[in-house]
């Protein structure tokens, strides 16, 4: 029998924490709604209805829009060229849902090229389930990234005058997705935000991501647009998928320690060698799935926070509460105990005779009436989060995609574990050579170690394992493989076109940088 508790017991996502839900995200759609909460400071605004009108937008609408700019004078070539223009709009300026369905097709949004690509969009097929709001939180620890982001989206437009800015130098796509919205009005009403008093609970993390967004946008006059913004995408994701992970394995340990002052050790073995039989795929498996298991200590533990939070009316719209839940749990005094006994004997109270003899048994081991009060919201309310959740882990972490750090085969025999998308290695290429020196940024040469080295500090991927703690023990297959593994990394680095070693001078076998910037 099914035990229903109030629909405000046992709510889960708690921005203090994490602010997605746990759904199958689309880091497009996720592009979409951050760049309207950056126009906008954060605030999601809510789109106005129109009575009488079917505000739903399709290529059809969209063809009109050109039709008319040729009319008056604005372009050229529509008439002459609609086959054209049809897919010009299909691959390049819109995202679609259920692409090449002709009967369930539909436009979800224009691509996110330009800040105000969010300003055409279908709201329902654009849903980003708040994944949006956590980026803009990491962005918000560096001021100055975000606006220095925000500029850079908003090139070649003015927006007060819903114009071209003179001299732009904008690539054909973002001219024409500017073209289809200039002379559009979508109507916003502007919401209240309580994002700008939050902040993340993992700040290295956010501030890493600033980082790695400012390397990104110093290559802004050497790199085609179109390609930075593929490379701001891979490394979005890649950044919010590391977040979720850490926040997964630390906020067990910070309840423990009362404090988010913890020993920030996550690392995992990324298999770079695109081969599920590898040697080092084995050991990338345990790390994935070591991952992956912990999920049910961090929906226990966020269920403990969002109960103390509720309970002691904590504002849950700023990030001291967390602090003084932490703090909380780790005393628990005397009025802690009271506090929970007499909401768990109103829940209690509340079941019927049935109920009762079937909530007493899932809490029979539990000796606190708050331990029963968590439990009992992990026996309702956690298998829901426990059986969505890794489908979201795995949509951020661009599974079985080139963008993305994990993989998992169709078969049993090829579980989940994580790898180095040639995508995201090139993004990650692209970062690393930047070195800082007097103030501005340059491009330098790096050997494979200081490479390997690098990805291991900065994001605790591990290619080559032998020097670390935990492989001093290793066995000869354990060397094998972290060998094999090396050669596969240089390999795929030859594949992108960053590592030369065809001289035997080892000297010279370096992993360049595509673009000189002195």
């Amino acid at each position: 029998m099914a035990i229903n508790l109030n629909k405000d017991e046992g709510i889960f996502r708690n921005e203090l924490i994490f602010t997605a839900d746990a759904k199958v995200n689309n880091i497009d759609s996720t592009l979409v709604n951050l760049f309207m909460l950056l126009k906008h400071n954060g605030v999601r605004p809510k789109q106005r209805t129109r009575r009488g009108e079917n505000v739903f937008i399709e290529l059809g609408k969209l063809k009109n829009i050109f039709q008319k700019l040729e009319e008056e004078g604005d372009l050229s070539g529509f008439s002459e060229n609609p086959e054209a223009v049809e897919l010009w709009l299909r691959t390049n300026l819109t995202n679609l849902v259920n692409r090449g369905n002709s009967e369930k097709e539909k436009v979800s949004s224009l691509r996110p090229i330009h800040l105000e690509s969010y300003r055409v969009r279908n709201a329902p097929n654009t849903r980003d389930y708040y994944s949006a709001d956590q980026i803009y939180l990491m962005l918000s620890q560096k001021p100055a990234v975000k606006n220095e982001l925000k500029n850079f989206l908003m090139e070649g437009w003015d927006a007060t005058q819903s114009q071209f800015l003179n001299g732009n130098n904008l690539d054909v796509d973002s001219l024409g997705i500017l073209h289809l919205i200039k002379n559009m009005n979508p109507g916003f009403l502007e919401s209240s935000s309580e994002l700008n008093k939050i902040r993340p609970i993992i700040m290295e993390q956010a501030e890493l991501y600033c980082d790695d967004v400012h390397k990104l946008l110093v290559y802004k006059n050497e790199i085609p647009r179109n390609v930075l913004i593929d490379y701001l995408k891979t490394i979005t994701s890649f950044h919010l998928s590391l977040y979720v992970n850490k926040v997964i394995y630390f906020l067990p340990k910070m309840i423990e320690s009362g404090s988010f002052t913890i020993e920030k050790d996550w690392n995992i073995v990324v298999d770079v060698t695109d081969n599920f039989e590898s040697k080092i795929s084995s050991i990338a498996i345990e790390d994935a799935a070591k991952n992956y298991n912990a999920l049910y200590n961090y929906i226990k533990s966020t269920f403990q926070i969002n109960s103390v939070i509720t309970r002691y009316k904590l504002d849950k719209t700023d990030s001291d509460s967390l602090i003084q839940a932490l703090k909380i749990l780790e005393e628990r005094n005397e009025s802690f105990d009271l506090k929970f006994e007499t909401h768990w004997d109103y829940i209690f109270g509340n079941f019927d005779a049935e109920d009762k003899d079937l909530v007493s048994e899932m809490v029979k081991y539990e000796s606190t009436y708050f331990d029963r009060y968590v439990e009992l919201l992990m026996k309702i309310k956690g298998p829901y989060q426990l059986k969505y959740y890794p489908q979201f882990m795995d949509s951020i972490a661009q599974k079985n995609n080139e963008r993305g750090y994990l993989a998992q085969g169709r078969s049993k025999k090829h579980p989940r574990r994580y790898v180095l998308g040639t995508r995201l290695l090139e993004t990650l290429v692209q970062i690393q050579v930047l070195h800082l020196e007097n103030d501005h940024f340059v491009t330098k040469s790096l050997s494979i170690e200081e490479l390997t080295q690098n990805l291991r500090e900065r994001y605790g991927l591990i290619i080559n394992g032998l020097n670390e703690e935990r492989f001093s023990n290793a066995d000869v297959n354990t060397i094998l493989a972290f060998k094999e593994n090396v050669e596969a990394f240089k390999y795929k680095l030859r594949q992108i076109g960053f590592y030369n070693d065809l001289s035997d001078a080892y000297i010279l076998q370096k992993v360049r940088p595509r673009y000189q910037m002195d």
